[in-house]
């Protein structure tokens, strides 16, 4: 099968599109990929990409096509250029293709434009297009500051229900999306049906626990505005005389250096900060986890999303600490693999922390949470169900 994935982020930008398309390869599939530059989470294009360099290129047997996109920067207006060019260059590469596909796969992150040339390819080639919705919109662009009311959420409003109800088939990542769809977009919900991410194979092993006479505690991940890693530095100050707990935040993102200031203005010596670190070099930092932290802003919208790190902690067997709202809560609780709080109470989830240390039952969390993983995340069961829908669009 001759399969075509739109995705603006992609190798080697660190999304789970990259394992993906690599499984769809491994299973026989031919699979060609329209993305962007890399330019995630830095900001700016790096210089194997620029100056029309490496625009075409075979990775692990995917053939991936790359179009011109700005970096997104630091700033809103450079986001907003970075997402309209790839959104026009792309569909431009899409509308001059030579290759025919049997069908169109759409990894649909943030932002929902990203999925147009895909709809541009559709209307040349009449192929059915399955989208796999990951972030939300427009409800990521209130979660981001925009407000409800205004021109710019009210345009791309139109924008995401157009591109959702153009598509053949819409996968989701968490059960609450489909309300979303339902109540605020007011689309049907009958094509639409929960595939939950898995994690990367590296993290589905049992990790030997690096124990330093501390206990540590780990977050990895994206540093931005959503992720409210603000929180973790407030609980950290809340906790700074309990010389055995110790916070590691991997990862890099708008609001790392803001996050860096705020822990140097409380002159905390309990957090270290490591920056982007190579997919590769995670389960070592996971293995120093007594348990990994996993905090959101407390906002409606926000509530409705699965973070992927999620699978990967459970993948990786630890119990998870979270100050979270709406759907992560609910897995987190049904799964009895950890502690949860309101999202933004770093107060609460202070006393979270100094509960693990001092009363939880770690062995269990960690069970609960691999087995949580295997029964309902596993990559071989996300896989299988992907293959299975591609084919059947594919046959239309």
């Amino acid at each position: 099968m001759k399969i075509l994935v739109v995705c603006q982020y992609y190798y080697p930008e660190p999304f789970r599109i990259s394992d993906i398309c690599e499984a769809l390869v491994s299973k026989g599939h031919k699979v060609t990929v329209l993305t962007g530059l890399p330019n995630y989470p830095e900001g700016k294009v790096l210089n194997d990409y620029r100056f029309g360099r490496n625009r075409k290129e075979i990775i692990r047997g995917v053939n991936v096509i790359r179009s011109f996109e700005i970096g997104r920067g630091k700033h809103k207006i450079n986001l907003f250029l970075n997402y309209l060019s790839f959104s026009i260059s792309a569909s431009l590469k899409a509308l001059l293709m030579k290759d025919e596909f049997d069908v169109v796969f759409v990894n649909q992150l943030s932002p929902v434009t990203m999925a147009i040339p895909a709809l541009v390819y559709k209307k040349r080639y009449k192929k059915k297009i399955l989208l796999y919705c990951l972030d939300l919109w427009p409800a990521s662009l209130v979660a981001g500051g925009v407000k409800e009311g205004s021109t710019i959420y009210a345009i791309f409003k139109k924008i995401s229900k157009w591109i959702y109800e153009s598509s053949d088939y819409i996968t989701v990542t968490s059960n609450m999306f489909k309300d979303y769809f339902e109540h605020t977009l007011n689309i049907r919900t009958k094509h639409i049906h929960h595939l939950p991410q898995y994690a990367e194979e590296l993290f589905s092993q049992k990790l030997k626990h690096e124990n330093n006479g501390n206990n540590n505690f780990v977050f990895a991940g994206n540093i931005g505005e959503i992720q409210s890693v603000e929180t973790i530095i407030k609980a950290a100050n809340h906790l700074k005389n309990r010389k055995d707990i110790f916070f590691h935040i991997v990862g890099d993102g708008s609001r790392l250096e803001e996050c860096k200031r705020i822990t140097s203005d409380l002159k905390l010596n309990n957090i270290k900060f490591y920056g982007r670190r190579p997919v590769s070099e995670m389960p070592k930092l996971y293995a120093l986890a007594d348990a990994m932290l996993l905090t959101l802003k407390d906002n409606q919208n926000l509530s409705y999303t699965l973070p992927g790190k999620v699978q990967s902690y459970m993948a990786a067997g630890k119990p998870i600490l979270c100050a979270i709202n709406g759907e992560a809560k609910k897995v987190i609780t049904d799964a009895e693999c950890g502690l949860v709080c309101q999202a933004e109470d770093y107060k609460s989830l202070a006393d979270l922390i100094a509960d693990f240390c001092d009363k939880a039952d770690r062995e269990q969390l960690a069970i609960n949470s691999y087995r949580y993983y295997t029964d309902n995340y596993s990559k071989d069961q996300f896989i299988k169900r992907l293959e299975d829908i591609l084919l059947n669009l594919g046959d239309k």
